[in-house]
């Protein structure tokens, strides 16, 4: 049975006009649409498709007068739905219910579309600086959530405060819009919270005998050649990790720069098969030409080595994403930023997350990325805490022993312990008051010449170089007390030679040895290395790595070595040229060391 008409179905022209509440047209705007829904009679010419309401006459139009003033088509057969405009004065039949999205394609459809585009050449590759950008936040349509972000500590708060109340600053709360730039990505600050691609098919959990499998771990590694290379490497347990963090700090013009170009220039150099070839060097601080300049007056002239000048970190992945690089090296994180995060780069919020940005894009792509980095007054790499800890490696290029900086460059100091020691015969009068400690530094090993210097009746107090000055009080104080030294009247001076600051527990027992020979006035024969902390009561105690120091002094020539009692088994199976000599306590020193020879 065809349904009734569709001005039947109406309401009267009095409940129309009261629904419509029609404003003045010059004061406000149109109301909201005036939504009736119609189904369709047998006939497509039927009126029930049809109607019009008059808001100046409030009446309906009949429906032939309707059909003619409509420029809108007859609806189909099934259900139809009429939305009534206020500037036309008329109901405009529509298909689909009003403020809903039109049915999704078929797989049909779909596939037409694939087709279309391989056709056309389009790949369907993903860009790098996808892995930059950050995602569009979720939420109403057409409606963006400003948010406040510190400029200081870079926390976000969903409302502005006169007080950041994360870090208590006054007044550095700046209101961020996400997508008030049309070019640039919106979303959340929090969105890079973890570099761990959010791909629940692809990432599995995986047995070793998986990870491992047909993998040598012997060539893993980028491998460094030559000495230079050989120094880096040892500082990085073997080579370049693929996939890797590395962070390099250090105060300015102490070489980070430097060194960082030549690294990259030897790991263009040593290309296996079928691996990338180019190693990419990102500058936000100096221009193409200048890093070139640098390079030539360090003759270095590999082909393999790409040089870019850039902060954006989007624009960047974007550039080196042909190359497929080796190696990315961004010189430096203070310099570069994110389009999708409020504030200049440099800051806390910046720092952060284009850290965590190159991070993700190191992990997805198993390219290593080497960030150089600055420190503050205190010797602290600037920035949060997090970008260090998110870091493979964290290197601090500071005054080093591993390398002397000369016009051409950085050249590793193949013996650093020459350095250290001075060239006497044994029975020179100079070596009273001098000693041999064997200190760690990093992974290498050091004879470090301890001077001291005992002066009787001295009206001043002694001075200390190198040393800590209450390390070096409390070693004083246990020679008096526990070995039983007159030192009361005299002034000690201690030193350290060549600016090395000994700050390890293993060089108390040098200390010592050589106030007792200055006070003495007994030289200590210069084929006798020390080794060992000194307690309160006068004991001496193990430190760590004890046969690594002994085997690194038995290479340097040295014939006898005083250690703690207690080291003397772990010493024992090394089979060494070397007579160890242990003791117990300082007195036991003294009476070994400077008693007169027979």
């Amino acid at each position: 049975m065809p349904h009734p008409s569709a001005a039947a179905m109406l309401p009267s022209p009095s409940s129309l006009l009261r629904l419509l509440r029609r404003p003045h047209p010059r004061l406000l705007p149109p109301p909201p649409p005036l939504l009736t829904r119609f189904l369709s009679s047998s006939s497509p010419g039927d009126a029930a498709g049809w109607a019009s309401y008059d808001p100046l006459t409030d009446s309906l139009a009949p429906p032939a007068a309707a059909a003619a003033a409509s420029d809108s088509e007859a609806p189909a057969e099934g259900e139809a739905w009429g939305v009534f405009d206020a500037v036309t004065g008329r109901i405009v039949m529509k298909e689909h219910p009003p403020y809903s999205q039109p049915p999704p394609p078929g797989p049909d459809e779909e596939r037409s579309k694939v087709g279309r585009r391989r056709s056309a050449g389009v790949k369907d590759e993903a860009r790098w600086s996808s892995v930059a950008a950050v995602g569009k936040a979720r939420g109403k349509a057409g409606k963006e959530r400003a948010s406040y972000v510190c400029g200081n500590c870079g926390e976000g708060f969903s409302q502005w405060w006169g007080t950041c109340r994360h870090c208590e600053a006054m007044g550095t709360l700046t209101k961020y819009v996400p997508g008030s730039d049309p070019g640039a990505s919106v979303g959340s600050h929090h969105a890079f919270r973890s570099w761990i691609p959010q791909k629940s098919k692809e990432m599995v959990p995986q047995s070793l005998q998986q990870v491992t499998k047909g993998v040598d771990q012997s060539e893993w590694r980028i491998p460094l050649s030559g000495n230079f290379g050989m120094e880096i490497a040892r500082v990085l347990g073997g080579g370049v990790v693929p996939g890797s963090l590395i962070l390099v700090g250090g105060d300015p013009g102490v070489g980070k720069s430097s060194l960082i170009l030549q690294l990259a220039s030897i790991m263009s150099e040593n290309i296996g098969a079928g691996e990338s070839s180019a190693v990419v060097y990102v500058s936000g601080e100096e221009s193409i030409e200048q890093i070139g300049n640098r390079a030539d007056r360090m003759s270095i002239k590999s082909r393999n080595l790409y040089l870019y000048s850039s902060t954006d970190i989007e624009d960047i992945l974007d550039k080196i994403q042909p190359l497929s690089p080796r190696a990315l090296i961004i010189d430096s994180i203070q310099t570069v930023y994110l389009r999708g995060f409020a504030g200049s780069a440099g800051n806390m919020t910046q720092v952060k997350e284009c850290t965590s940005a190159l991070l993700r894009f190191a992990k997805l792509t198993n390219i290593p990325v080497i960030l150089i980095g600055h420190v503050t007054k205190t010797g602290d790499i600037a920035g949060p805490r997090r970008e260090m800890l998110i870091s493979s490696v964290v290197a601090i290029s500071e005054k080093s022993f591993r390398f002397n900086r000369r016009g051409y460059g950085l050249q590793p100091v193949l013996n650093p312990t020459e350095m250290f020691l001075t060239e006497h015969d044994s029975d020179s009068e100079i070596l009273a008051g001098l000693a041999v400690a064997v200190v760690l530094d990093g992974s290498r090993t050091f004879a470090i010449e301890v001077q001291a210097l005992c002066v009787s009746g001295s009206p001043r107090n002694g001075e200390v170089v190198g040393i800590p000055r209450n390390r070096a009080d409390i070693i004083i104080s246990v020679l008096m007390k526990q070995a039983g030294l007159k030192l009361q009247d005299n002034a000690v001076f201690l030193n350290v030679v060549s600016g090395f600051m000994l700050t390890e527990t293993a060089g108390d027992l040098a200390i010592a040895a050589s106030i007792c020979s200055s006070f003495l006035e007994y030289p200590i024969p210069n084929d006798i290395a020390f080794i060992g902390e000194v307690g309160l009561g006068g004991e001496l105690r193990t430190v760590p790595r004890m046969d690594k120091r002994v085997l690194a002094i038995a290479k340097l020539g040295y014939k006898k070595c005083v250690v703690p009692k207690t080291s003397e088994k772990l010493l024992r199976p090394l089979n060494l040229e070397l007579e160890i000599l242990p003791c117990s306590n300082l007195k036991e020193v003294i009476n070994t060391v400077f008693r007169p020879q027979g």
